[in-house]
């Protein structure tokens, strides 16, 4: 069966062919082709991303993103614009496509256009949950990107590689829109047993990195500095809060680190800096210690909530998907984490396949679709949650 996902929750335009076969326990993908667009530049001017300027963006970009992944996938893109009676994308079999959670005029833009190809194909159409894209990521390998192999080399000489799940399962969602804890019982029994009660991991690196000056995304931008610090031994006498982390439940709360931050920014320390600004050298040595704090803060937030959740649970597998895990320390730690549990595997997506990507939704609307599992509305949904 072959997919198309359709990706616009946020400010990354992307759409991908992939190849799929599998059952439920068994799913095997391929990506054919896959191309995405990103904004982040753009809004990196206004320090985030605004919602009706991602939507213009995305309106402007999904013909020419959609070309260049038909092309990938060797579909004559030129049938892109036209109904399809026969050619290579009569292959496709089924359209997928993001309807929430995220920016909901950005979601329109992706519905909008899904919903036009599937009437001008014939096709039926998948409305396909964010979140549980980011969870089906880890069952994508580089070994699976045909797009990353010699064109004459393409099909049958690779076949498709399985990544086995084993059930039960805890998923752990680290974005910039969520912070969510997950049992599943197979990929269609899931629960949200743990999330944020107020900002999202991501998030929080987000606002923090504005208050020291930092370009948006934020996030890479602190991971450098803290790096930076590790490097160089450097600690912050301050030690900030680690929110929740004796809750005894399984939520979090990123918001009281953040304010940490803000107050121990206003005490006689530099002041914050312009992105543009040279940053003096004792001034780059604190950001860097406060980088590495933070950091070092949420990483032992999460660590501690997933190993409560694992004694509560026991579960064979953890997943951890979302923008946040291509964080270089939170895989190192959760990696080493897993080594305590010998019966227990770590799922961790490819970094291609950690920020917002339209294979990820593909797989989703794969899974829902050999289930018949039920699915969300063909609406936007900004605070979609699970099913």
């Amino acid at each position: 069966m072959i997919i198309l996902g359709i990706e616009t929750s946020c400010d990354e335009t992307a759409i991908s062919v992939v190849e799929a076969e599998g059952n439920e326990k068994n799913p095997s993908f391929k990506v054919l082709g896959s191309a995405i667009h990103s904004q982040a530049d753009m809004h990196s001017l206004y320090g985030g991303v605004y919602p009706n300027l991602a939507k213009r963006e995305h309106t402007k970009n999904l013909p020419a993103v959609l070309e260049t992944a038909l092309e990938k996938a060797k579909m004559p893109a030129r049938l892109a614009s036209e109904s399809v009676a026969g050619g290579e994308i009569s292959k496709i079999d089924a359209i997928a496509v993001t309807v929430g959670p995220g920016l909901e005029p950005a979601l329109w833009t992706g519905i909008t256009f899904a919903k036009e190809l599937a009437e001008k194909w014939k096709k039926p159409l998948i409305p396909t949950n964010h979140m549980e894209g980011h969870l089906a990521s880890v069952l994508m390998n580089s070994k699976n990107f045909i797009k990353l192999m010699p064109s004459d080399t393409v099909s049958k000489a690779h076949p498709f590689e399985t990544v086995h799940i084993k059930f039960p399962a805890l998923g752990l969602l680290i974005s910039g829109g969520h912070t969510e804890l997950v049992l599943l019982k197979s990929w269609t029994e899931k629960e949200i047993i743990g999330e944020t009660k107020d900002d999202a991991v991501g998030e929080a690196f987000d606002k923090v990195a504005r208050m020291l000056g930092l370009p948006y995304p934020g996030g890479p931008e602190i991971s450098k500095l803290a790096s930076e610090a590790r490097e160089q031994n450097f600690h912050l006498e301050t030690k900030f809060p680690r929110p929740m982390i004796k809750s005894g439940d399984l939520n979090f709360s990123f918001s009281g680190l953040k304010t940490a931050v803000l107050y121990y920014l206003r005490k006689p320390h530099p002041a914050p800096r312009k992105a543009s600004d040279h940053l003096p050298l004792d001034q780059g040595k604190e950001y860097q210690k406060i980088a590495r704090e933070f950091e070092d803060a949420v990483v032992e937030v999460l660590i501690e909530k997933t190993k409560t959740a694992i004694a509560l649970h026991n579960p064979h597998t953890l997943i951890i998907g979302g923008g946040v895990i291509s964080n270089n320390l939170i895989r190192e730690k959760f990696e080493a984490l897993v080594k305590e549990y010998p019966n227990m595997e770590l799922k961790i997506p490819e970094k291609s396949l950690t920020t917002d990507n339209a294979t990820m939704i593909a797989m989703a609307g794969y899974l829902s679709f050999i289930t018949k599992s039920a699915q969300p509305e063909l609406r936007a949904q900004g605070n979609l949650k699970y099913l």
